[in-house]
């Protein structure tokens, strides 16, 4: 994308009222003003809160409230000029229960009150691939992600994975669910070779398609965040 072009949906994002960047020394001086309160003041419902964290181009977010009106969805990213596309979208259907917060995964946790998310998705998220713990601390099913998520997540909250990545499958399960003796609500290292009817299969982003279409296989974990 050109300079030019990034430009041009920087300042268009200024437009969309459920797109919320806030720099980190605002976060940290003033607070988020929706922490603990986007039920009463921006959904202006009781529907459960589900983040979609390194959302990108937002497809997967959108996808999701496209098919659930009844639930809120929120994606983070850093990049705003990718969450234009999710953006737009959703403005041009009419969508209601989608927002986008630009902000990083690290500083999650200052946006929302205890409790208030009911679930998370982590979509292709990157698998920082290399040896030792430098590495590993930097994956968004981390042990130390995993805590700042604990921090606003319902105590049975649910975290899904779905990844192109042998090293972030891997270490999800045996790494992280195994070793802290999680929840292990399902889990393939294959998603469409199966016949299980899963939603998880309906919605693909660009990304998804183009690997599926080069041979190689989609992994799918869902777990929950506490024992």
């Amino acid at each position: 994308m050109s300079k030019k072009n990034k430009l041009q949906r920087f300042e268009e994002n200024k437009s969309f009222d459920n797109l919320f960047q806030y720099s980190y020394e605002r976060i940290m001086n003033e607070g988020f003003p929706l922490k603990g309160k986007w039920h009463d003041e921006f959904f202006h419902n009781a529907n459960p809160i589900v983040l979609e964290l390194g959302c990108g181009k937002g497809e997967y977010t959108v996808g999701l409230a496209r098919v659930h009106p009844e639930v809120n969805y929120i994606g983070v990213d850093i990049k705003g000029a990718r969450m234009w596309r999710g953006l737009t979208q959703a403005r041009e259907e009419g969508l209601h229960n989608v927002a986008f917060i630009r902000a990083r995964i690290d500083q999650i946790a200052h946006f929302f009150a205890p409790g208030e998310v009911d679930e998370i998705w982590v979509t292709f998220p990157d698998p920082h691939p290399g040896e030792g713990e430098r590495n590993a601390r930097h994956r968004l099913t981390s042990p130390e992600f995993l805590q700042r998520y604990r921090e606003f997540v319902k105590p049975d909250g649910v975290l899904h994975l779905k990844t192109d990545s042998p090293i972030m499958y891997e270490f999800t399960l045996h790494e992280v669910v195994e070793k802290q003796q999680l929840p292990l609500l399902y889990h393939t290292d294959n998603l469409y070779a199966n016949n299980d009817n899963l939603e998880v299969k309906t919605i693909r982003t660009f990304y998804e398609q183009m690997w599926l279409d080069q041979g190689l296989t989609i992994k799918y974990i869902k777990f929950r965040i506490n024992k």
